[in-house]
């Protein structure tokens, strides 16, 4: 009996490799739990109740009010610019009334009043002339033309976005990366059993040879 508990004990690389395979498994599991109350659950409620839809321009206008945002001009260096609030109002194929347009989800937080906001620069006139730029852009080149957009009835049913920031395949990698951990520390876990197993019947094969 003493024999056979002795043989089954693992030698030191087995003990580490044993170790590290429990770690990966309890690190994937973390992660998965972590990111599914933290980022994952969130962000599929952003996306429930959502679609996409064609949009057409209806007005893009700035308006007189004007936003403030924090630039850097160094490690210690930071200070407030202004910027002029434009709107983008469209027609969604899913209503026939008008909504405001964002960049993503995450513009929408900052600033729920407009449809952008500049890479913030120290000079004022640099930030009105960036976003004059964006407002030609959608005058001009977009124009009447139908485009992709993304809304959600729940959350914000008067605006839409252009793109999202938490797409299919961002859900995905964040789903996918703390499986495939957990799913090599079980694998290890498993291939070291397995391993040890082996080497013990064949130790005990052996000895019954040479009886």
């Amino acid at each position: 009996m003493a024999r056979s508990r002795a043989a089954y004990e693992y030698t030191e690389a087995e003990d580490k490799s044993m170790r590290l395979g429990f770690l990966l498994i309890a690190a994937g599991l973390l992660s998965l739990l972590g990111l599914g109350c933290c980022w994952l659950r969130p962000a599929l409620q952003e996306r429930g109740g959502g679609g996409s839809a064609n949009c057409t321009v209806l007005a893009v206008r700035q308006l007189g009010e004007r936003f403030a945002c924090t630039f850097s001009c160094g490690a210690a260096c930071r200070g407030t610019a202004r910027y002029p609030c434009l709107q983008v109002l469209v027609r969604t194929s899913r209503s026939s009334v008008p909504a405001l347009l964002h960049e993503d989800e995450r513009q929408l937080r900052t600033n729920p009043k407009c449809s952008y906001i500049p890479p913030c620069a120290r000079d004022d006139q640099e930030n009105s002339e960036n976003v004059t730029y964006k407002q030609k852009y959608w005058k001009e080149k977009v124009g009447s033309q139908p485009f992709t957009c993304y809304f959600n009835q729940h959350l914000r049913p008067d605006d839409v976005m252009l793109k999202r920031t938490h797409d299919e395949t961002v859900l995905l990698h964040c789903f996918l990366w703390p499986l495939v951990t957990f799913l090599v520390g079980v694998l290890i876990v498993v291939l070291t059993i397995c391993a040890k197993s082996l080497a013990v019947r064949a130790e005990a094969i052996k000895k019954k040879k040479h009886l």
